[in-house]
């Protein structure tokens, strides 16, 4: 019999690529593309989706050629994504009538303030576990169905469809218009527990529910695919961040898995029930596959992890790569007493103050640069620390581990230093591609390709583990000098400076 593989396609932020996987979960080949970044004015980020599925095209072409691989042989495709970009196309002709709203993009700000009245920005959290932000869909579309000429009035004469990149690529693949539950999840306009579009959110943003896809679950067929992939199943939809926890197989109630980049985004399983924070983090799905009960997260994303190590080197040039944040750390035994707090543009969770600007603190003239360097890396533990403990007050679950992926954990001494600071295993995976391997997984779970959850656990093995070596007291000890340096942090910015 001929081999079979699972195609997933990752279309990102900065570029689209195609990586196929054998039964083992083991990377066969990779495809890679990078699109253009589209800056029409300051705060405004956009992306060409015309441009973006030529090139999925081209990345599929290339992964199925790299790996010797025909279109016969793949038992499914599944598509993971960057979250919240928004766009909107003509239902005939497939031409999208503006420029794709990238998730970064904030020309929504004034209409979050219009929308949030006299309630203010937690109006929508108990529909939709979301907090008004110009980071999601849902005003995007309201942005577009407001600013663009002809918009409102072809929408509302059903000749417009909406979509996050994942519904983009699915209709193009198949022409059904679908997103799943963990997509729609970011758009503000799905309701939590029902799990379809929230009337009272759509009628509050003024939003046609005619141009919304069908909401599915992560994990089913959609339809076969036309052109390039005919008659391949297409399988599964996640995005990103939910593709990586089903990537790394965080399957139970108290997993949670890390991917520290520029940023590091955290989510926790909370089980089949949703939990609304108290603690500035975000409800979401985790996943849903087929007709199964939903699984519910907790999210907590924190702005500067792998980007102050850039700093470090860019802007001071204490180093000359990244890597080497590590070999300078290693020449000390601890910080010396410097701590860093990378509020460049403020404090993402659990804080959420726009007004704080980055501190260095507790410096004496015994600090050398190898202290500089330990404390950049605590900062990313610190602030792993700081939405773990708002993921343990919202959820009451104990951590059990933490696995991790994304660039900086290359970085071995980070590793044992998150250890330490959360007392828990932290756990790399032999697979860092998560990401893909999750929208894989889901997609062959759909056809058949691995028969269960409990296959895909047997697939997931352990690269490096890192047991916690800190004695309580000094873990208790930093963590309160930690929390001194980011009240330091606070009320930087002033009105006036605004």
């Amino acid at each position: 019999m001929t081999s079979q593989y699972i195609a997933a396609i990752d279309q990102g932020t900065t570029s689209s690529r195609c990586i196929i996987f054998d039964h083992e979960g083991r990377i066969v080949s990779v495809g890679q593309r990078e699109h253009r970044q589209i800056f029409p004015q300051p705060g405004w980020v956009e992306h060409d989706a015309s441009e973006i599925w030529d090139n999925v095209k081209i990345v599929v072409e290339e992964a199925l050629d790299k790996g010797n691989i025909t279109r016969e042989q793949l038992a499914a495709v599944g598509i993971t994504n960057q979250r919240e970009t928004t766009v909107v196309w003509d239902r005939e002709t497939g031409e999208p009538v503006h420029n794709a709203i990238v998730w970064q993009d904030t020309r929504t700000d004034d209409l979050i303030h219009e929308l949030a009245g006299v309630v203010g920005q937690e109006r929508f959290r108990e529909r939709c576990g979301l907090p008004l932000a110009t980071y999601f869909s849902g005003p995007k579309l309201r942005w577009l169905l407001d600013q663009v000429p002809g918009v409102r009035e072809r929408a509302e004469r059903g000749e417009l469809l909406f979509g996050t990149m994942d519904t983009w690529i699915i209709w193009k693949l198949t022409g059904r218009h679908v997103t799943d539950v963990t997509n729609a999840s970011r758009t503000m306009l799905m309701n939590l527990r029902t799990l379809d579009w929230d009337p009272f959110i759509l009628d509050a943003m003024n939003v046609p529910r005619s141009m919304l896809p069908e909401i599915a679950s992560s994990a089913e067929v959609y339809g076969e695919a036309h052109e390039f992939l005919k008659g391949v199943p297409v399988a599964s939809a996640l995005g990103d961040q939910h593709a990586a926890l089903f990537g790394q197989t965080c399957f139970d109630p108290g997993d949670v898995k890390g991917t520290y980049g520029t940023g590091t985004f955290l989510v926790l399983n909370t089980g089949t029930e949703p939990v609304m924070s108290s603690n500035g983090l975000l409800t979401t799905l985790g996943y849903k596959i087929g007709d199964q009960d939903a699984v519910y997260a907790l999210e907590g994303s924190i702005a500067v992890t792998g980007s102050l190590v850039q700093w470090i080197r860019d802007n001071l040039g204490l180093i000359s790569s990244a890597a080497e944040i590590e070999t300078l750390a290693r020449t000390v035994e601890d910080n010396g007493g410097c701590y860093i707090v990378p509020a460049f543009s403020g404090l993402f969770a659990p804080h959420w103050r726009s007004d704080a600007r980055g501190v260095i603190s507790g410096l004496t003239g015994y600090v050398n640069k190898g202290h500089i360097a330990r404390a950049v890396l605590e900062a990313s533990a610190w602030q792993t620390r700081e939405v773990v403990d708002a993921m343990r007050q919202d959820s009451g679950v104990d951590l059990s581990s933490l696995r991790v992926d994304g660039g900086m954990t290359a970085d071995n001494l980070l590793m044992q230093i998150l250890a330490d600071v959360l007392d828990v295993e932290v756990v790399r995976p032999m697979v860092a591609e998560t990401t893909c391997l999750g929208a894989a997984y889901a997609a062959g779970l759909a056809v058949g390709y691995w028969p269960n959850i409990d296959s895909l656990r047997a697939n997931w093995h352990k690269a490096a583990e890192w047991a916690p070596k800190m004695e309580p007291e000094v873990r208790d000890r930093e963590y309160h000098n930690w929390n001194k340096a980011v009240q330091r942090t606070l009320g930087w910015v002033e009105r006036e400076d605004a």
